[in-house]
């Protein structure tokens, strides 16, 4: 097993939230960019005002390394037309996987309907252009009952209308690493979550997001079933170090 093939390498803070300027961000975004190069890993998450200069610096190293964005990020609550207008733009920009945050809150009001369009639409927009779509359902966010639901209606959205051969490029992910939680509880992926995730998804992969930093809790996910680990600790993990990330 390379565990470096499965981990999505991580930096989504804008230039606030790490409380540094534009140019000190960029930089950061540059050194992730170029780690994920040197240590070949899966892929490097970004956010999609980063793609471009993601693509030019993987293609100038002629490396394999694949590009994934976040859209609708990090609540979910734009509308429809809003999240497919930013992953057409995060397409047209050489983005190879669409990591979609679902509108979580719209489904635990009850809109049904509403969630099962978004999935849809932004899913049949991916795979036009031969990408990769995750569903971001927000675990932390949800009780238990909730993410069997959640897991559940996008599997079922995507065998209702997709065809067998293109299951393998939808997942369902299990979080954002920016949800508040109280003091102490997880807000990212844990082996319960994931559980039920696996359990309710398949024949959909699932991608274990946030709360994975270390090199035994990444066999861990990959042991229970996970295809993909979204991490900002991706060089402490694959090392066997220390990290004191909080993705």
């Amino acid at each position: 097993m390379n565990i470096k093939h499965y981990l999505d390498s991580t930096y989504l803070k804008t230039a606030a939230q790490a409380n540094l300027s534009e140019q000190e961000n960029t930089e950061v975004v540059k050194k992730c960019i170029q780690e994920a190069i040197d240590y070949d890993f899966k892929l490097i998450m970004i956010r999609p005002d980063q793609v471009v200069l993601a693509k030019k610096m993987i293609e100038a190293a002629n490396s394999k390394v694949t590009i994934g964005t976040v859209i609708d990020f990090p609540f979910g609550n734009g509308t429809l037309e809003e999240k497919l207008a930013e992953a057409k733009q995060a397409i047209e920009n050489g983005v190879d996987d669409l990591d979609y945050v679902l509108d979580y809150v719209a489904f635990k009001r009850g809109e049904i309907e509403t969630i099962k369009e978004q999935v849809l639409q932004g899913t049949k927009l991916g795979l036009a252009h031969h990408k990769i779509v995750k569903w971001i359902i927000e675990v932390a966010a949800l009780d238990n009952h909730q993410i069997v639901q959640l897991s559940a209606l996008i599997k079922n959205v995507v065998i209702a209308n997709f065809s067998e051969k293109e299951y393998d490029k939808v997942f369902v992910k299990s979080s954002t690493g920016f949800y508040k939680t109280p003091e102490g509880v997880p807000n990212g992926a844990t082996v319960s979550t994931v559980k039920l995730m696996l359990e309710n998804s398949c024949p959909l992969a699932v991608k274990a997001a946030g709360g994975v930093r270390t090199y035994e809790e990444a066999v861990e996910m990959i042991q229970l079933g996970v295809k993909r680990i979204g991490t900002s600790a991706a060089k402490a993990i694959s090392t066997g170090e220390i990290s004191n990330s909080n993705y």
